[in-house]
């Protein structure tokens, strides 16, 4: 198979990249399961915007702070800029935001945002999103949409990227030959037991970056998401409950019923507090209480929140919920520069699997779409400037050697494996600074 521009991943990310190239290129966009099952579409909370000027230097303070201040100052000035030039965007596909009585856009708050800047649909507003993206990108007579194909390889000679090897649906290995390759592959969720995340998301992008040497960073930067709803079946995905709920002023109780934690902190904070609370009171979970909330909001806000906790025996309305932390995003990942470029040529990251420096250590809530959308955009900028220079290797893609993936199961198991050391790797290696550090205060 031969394409212009090859996009691995189908989450918002790589949707938005594939509306924003132009209609003369043939874009190809593969990805993993079926074209909703990305964490894109899980996406509960909404999306941040700058409203107005007077808010950009809280909105810029916020998003460094819940970082611990490790973001990098220029890709969180671009974000916020570009903030509502993408959420115009959206609209113009027909994202159907929450509107005020007036028809102007509706904001909430969640934790660590001193204001209300986040605009949402309901508590499935990754869904809204992204389902309008694929819509609008089903329309597109230049794209192509392959479900159930893998990425299991890059196709690279001298660092620079000519396409990739995959696993079709048919289980067949192909070649797919691209001018440019842009990976999308979302998150690492897959490898943890608890996890918010879809399974089949298992870090593809840093398992074959490693492989060929692409640049990583921040490997160890893992979001835990404070409350999730607590199952004892450890296969299930994790329920995300939304930290809009805090925002719109649902509690954290202990077992005893008692407050033990500021519920508007930022996400890393109220984890630690609820795993030290749980530690204390020999528990499986926290209770969340919802009934703050007032009803009329309760419903409008979060009605697939309260079906699902229904589903499982609790309501919301009556009774606390059972949360506990679990794996939910990736601040570290292929590490990028400004355009979304990666250390290889005619390789592109955006989404969850690139690191371009905007979250830190620690995402601030609602940032994660906007990020995408963002950088996302400024990979096909970058990408359409630099289109007629890139190079191509026909010979090098009809000589891959596929017999040497035959084995998908134990490559993809090695692959695995390969995230999880460098993940503990560079766990281990930010300790061992830390310590040094702490020996060099005391001398």
């Amino acid at each position: 198979m031969k394409t212009d521009i090859l996009i691995i991943g189908s989450g918002c990310a790589g949707l938005y990249a594939a509306l924003h190239l132009p209609s003369d290129k043939q874009v190809t966009v593969i990805t993993k399961a079926d074209l909703e099952s990305s964490d894109s579409f899980l996406a509960q909370g909404g999306i941040c915007m700058l409203r107005d000027e007077s808010d950009y230097d809280d909105y810029f303070h916020d998003t460094m702070k819940a970082g611990h201040y490790e973001n990098n100052r220029v890709s969180v000035d671009i974000m916020i800029r570009e903030s509502q030039r993408v959420i115009a965007d959206l609209i113009s596909y027909g994202v159907d935001f929450e509107r005020e009585e007036d028809g102007s856009l509706a904001f909430t708050r969640e934790g660590a945002h001193s204001e209300k800047r986040i605009l949402f649909h309901e508590d499935i507003t990754g869904k809204e999103i992204t389902s309008k993206l694929l819509a609008r990108v089903r329309e597109r007579s230049n794209v192509t949409l392959m479900e159930y194909t893998t990425m299991v390889d890059l196709i690279e000679e001298k660092n620079t990227c000519y396409g990739a090897v995959v696993h079709l649906k048919d289980g067949e290995l192909a070649t797919i030959e691209a001018r440019f390759t842009i990976l999308a592959c979302g998150g690492i969720g897959g490898l943890y037991r608890h996890s918010t995340n879809f399974r089949h998301l298992t870090g593809d992008a840093l398992a074959i970056s490693l492989r060929h040497g692409i640049k990583l960073e921040n490997v160890n930067y893992v979001q835990i998401h404070p409350t999730t709803f607590y199952t004892e079946n450890a296969e299930e995905r994790s329920f995300l409950i939304s930290e809009s709920v805090r925002g719109e002023g649902a509690l954290l109780y202990d077992k005893n019923m008692e407050r033990f934690v500021d519920e508007l902190q930022p996400r890393d904070v109220v984890t630690k507090a609820i795993l030290a609370q749980m530690e204390k009171d020999g528990t499986d979970h926290v209770w969340e209480d919802l009934r703050p909330i007032p009803k009329e909001e309760l419903h409008s806000h979060f009605p697939n929140i309260v079906a699902y906790c229904r589903q499982h025996g609790y309501d919301p309305e009556t009774e606390c919920i059972p949360v506990v932390p679990a794996q939910h995003y990736f601040m570290g990942g292929v590490k990028v520069n400004l355009d979304s470029a990666t250390s290889m040529k005619q390789l592109y990251a955006i989404g969850e699997t690139a690191c371009n420096g905007v979250h830190g250590k620690n995402r601030l809530a609602s940032n994660s779409l906007l990020e995408s959308l963002v950088f996302a955009g400024r990979a096909t900028t970058d990408l359409i400037l630099h289109y007629a220079s890139a190079q191509e290797n026909p010979k090098l893609v009809a000589n891959v050697r596929l017999e040497k993936y035959r084995d998908w199961d134990s490559f993809s198991e090695e692959n695995n494996e390969l995230v999880r050391k460098a993940i503990s790797q560079a766990e281990w290696i930010m300790e061992e600074e830390a310590l040094l550090n702490a020996e060099g205060s005391m001398e």
